[in-house]
């Protein structure tokens, strides 16, 4: 901490085993080796690996690491590490060796059966394996703890199965490198070698004082506020969204910078969001598995940060009722090894025939796959944010833009695109200021996969998740659809009339999925609809899509996920739904019997001993029986719903685990809490602030 100055080009990377540091300490046979491994996916040797491991060792020590530690995403949501040090068994001196050895570096064994593995695991099958995932550089972490060197790992049981995040991802990676390279080929390129997608994450998040939040047991248990009414003022002036950044948040901010910079984070745009204490970070675009990586890190430096200044990061997609939730949008395109993006249109999109293939089998992917997109997405959070007027809505559409539905209307209606619209000038009216180039294509905020310039934007992935999956989904149906494109084509007599026909054949089959308009309005749910798309409001409505047939056959196809891989996915999803929604609903009641109902008696004895003054002093008491009796309703209100609450989550409890509890938690557990909530909240308005038993909104975004 501190306000020295900072040179970012000094501090950058400085703690990531990259490619610099490994070109300066490895033998050139060493290097060139584990070049060819990132490269082209061939098996490290041993021999290789234990000086890697060596070299490695030594620079972390160097850093100020004691530990290493196998760093892995297991589908807890957040990330998982234990802790080895360097040290071996002591020499007869009594003194120790510190070492690290290949079969170290490239593999670890943590407790399979004490992660989520839907079934894939048993309690007594103990075994799992970690192994090193050598495209993600290693870092060393620096925090409370000391040093930790972090070697970013794949996680899969005794029998092979992914148990993780990044394991799917990578094998998603290699199909849509594998199938994009087959369609680039049939364009005549022969020189690029590898086609990853490149990601780029930006994470919203809310800061509150640590001291308030520590007063509330559902920001503490929860990670949202589970009762809360409005204050007078929220975000309807606009005024929060990209003004001026407070200075103790700025302080913080910087440091967070420095925090991911040291890492190898490019983080790049900073600003305050459209809510009170709400803030956006986003980084430079990166190879997607390095993305999820440093996303993780993101939102673990968040955090970690925030408490050093006094705050707590919230990353719960709606902590606050009524005002805007968090989100975090997953930009994604596909680049080659030098240097081409296939989502670039050009300057004349109309005569870009790869452009148009590759975008009308994104649509294609987009259209068919819509419930995988949406499931991607699914958390218990994201139902309180999706179709909320902020965000998304809950129905997968695709916005293009003017330009480009344009060409497509034109191969619909004509079977051929003659010309492409113009962005032209945006003149300001001022004298003193320059005319600006004015893009061919607005922006549409209300989209949840929108075009944006050579990128998809979606926009639907909750703040707190992790981006692997949406990547996962994206890359294995936009895959398919490359590969039946190649299908077709690489048995075509006239390639020039049948990439024609094709792109006109997916323009024509999947135009029900682009849309321009306003998402938010009620008239694009009625249009929808009326286009078969679907709506998929909810997270455990969202589970299922993971097991349909189409869905297995798809992930099967690419060596994405087995069948096994995708039904213990879904058992997990809708155990994590229910746990979620049952820790909720103890905390509210919890909070009501502890908090809220012991303050509203208190409150009712106040006034009716006032009451009694005023009547003693022969003065008319008839305001304060009317706010008695409106107090007294609403704490009966009250007590009745905790009393439903009580019950239908005792009734939750012995449910069969799975999609009949999930549903249960959702159809009749989640009403129950809003109807608990209601009285609360309208008591808020009426009882003493003095009185109130913990920080309102107000308190909470305002005084940060």
């Amino acid at each position: 901490m501190g306000t020295e100055l900072i040179n970012v080009t000094d501090i950058f990377g400085e703690n990531v085993f990259n490619d610099t540091v490994m070109q300066e300490r490895l033998p050139k046979k060493i290097y060139k080796n584990l070049k060819k491994t990132i490269e082209e996916g061939k098996e490290l040797d041993l021999e290789t690996a234990d000086v890697i491991a060596h070299e490695m060792k030594e620079w972390a020590i160097e850093k100020g690491a004691t530990h290493y530690t196998h760093w892995f995403l297991p589908l807890t949501g957040v990330t998982a590490e234990k802790h080895d040090s360097f040290i071996s068994a002591p020499l007869p001196s009594g003194k120790v060796l510190m070492s690290f050895s290949g079969k170290e570096l490239i593999k670890g064994e943590p407790d399979a059966s004490s992660f989520p593995s839907g079934g894939l695991r048993a309690t007594f099958e103990a075994r799992g394996y970690t192994a090193w995932d050598c495209t993600s550089p290693a870092f060393v972490r620096q925090d409370a703890s000391g040093a930790v060197l972090c070697i970013p790992t794949a996680f899969c049981s005794y029998t092979g199965e992914a148990l993780d995040q990044k394991t799917p991802l990578l094998r998603s990676m290699e199909a849509i490198d594998k199938e994009s390279l087959r369609l680039l080929r049939l364009f005549g390129n022969t020189t690029s070698r590898k086609v990853t997608p490149s990601v780029g994450a930006e994470q919203e998040y809310f800061l509150v004082d640590a001291e308030k939040f520590l007063q509330r047991k559902d920001l503490i248990y929860a990670g949202r506020t589970l009762f809360g009414a409005m204050p007078p003022k929220g975000q309807e002036l606009d005024d929060h969204y990209f003004g001026t950044i407070r200075q103790r948040i700025a302080a913080f901010m910087r440091d967070v910078n420095i925090e991911l910079w040291k890492v190898g984070v490019s983080a790049k745009t900073q600003h305050n969001e459209v809510a009170p204490a709400q803030h956006e970070l986003a980084p430079i675009y990166t190879k997607v598995n390095i993305a999820v990586d440093h996303n993780q890190i993101v939102m673990q430096t968040l955090k970690r940060v925030a408490s050093q200044h006094g705050m707590k990061c919230l990353l719960h997609e709606k902590p606050f009722a009524g005002v805007n939730g968090s989100g975090k949008h997953n930009n994604w395109s596909l680049v080659t090894d030098d240097g081409i993006n296939m989502l670039e249109p050009g300057k004349t999109p109309h005569e870009n025939t790869q452009f148009l293939l590759v975008l009308t089998c994104i649509l294609k992917a987009v259209n068919q796959y819509a419930d995988l997109l949406r499931e991607s997405a699914a958390d218990p959070g994201n139902d309180h944010r999706l179709g909320a007027n902020e965000a998304p809505p809950a129905i997968i559409s695709v916005f293009l833009g003017e330009q480009l539905e344009d060409v497509l209307e034109q191969l619909i209606s004509t079977g051929e695109a003659t010309h492409s619209l113009k962005g032209g000038t945006l003149q300001t009216g001022v004298t003193t200021l320059p005319d600006l180039y004015k893009d061919a294509t607005d922006r549409n905020r209300t989209s949840p996969f929108a075009f944006t310039g050579n990128k998809f934007e979606f926009r639907m992935v909750g703040s707190r998740d992790s981006i692997a999956n949406p990547n996962i989904v994206l890359n294995t149906i936009v895959a398919e659809a490359f590969a039946e494109a190649c299908d077709v084509l690489e048995q075509a007599d006239d390639f020039d009339k049948a990439v024609h026909d094709l792109i006109k054949e997916y323009a024509t089959e999947n135009q029900a999925i682009v849309f321009n308009g306003n998402g938010y309005s009620e008239e694009w749910v009625k249009e929808a609809e009326r286009r078969g798309l679907p709506n998929i409001k909810s997270m455990v409505e969202a589970i299922p899509a993971i097991t349909t047939e189409k869905a297995v056959k798809l992930f099967e196809r690419f060596n994405v996920f087995t069948r096994a891989e995708l039904e213990s996915r879904a058992e997990i999803q809708y155990e994590a739904y229910a746990k979620a929604i049952n820790i909720e609903a103890r905390t509210m009641i919890d909070m009501a019997s502890k908090q809220f109902v012991p303050a509203f008696i208190g409150y009712t004895k106040t006034l009716a001993d006032t009451i009694n003054s005023v009547k003693a002093a022969g003065a008319d008491a008839s305001v304060q029986m009317e706010i008695l009796n409106e107090v007294s309703a609403l704490l009966k209100e009250t007590k009745e719903a905790l009393q439903i609450l009580v019950k239908l989550t005792e009734e939750a409890a012995g449910k069969e685990e799975g999609p009949e509890q999930a549903n249960f938690y959702h159809s009749d557990v989640v009403p129950a809490m809003e109807a608990l909530r209601a009285p609360i909240d309208k008591l808020e308005m009426i009882i003493d602030k003095e009185v109130w038993p913990m920080p309102s909104y107000g308190d909470l975004i305002f005084e940060v």
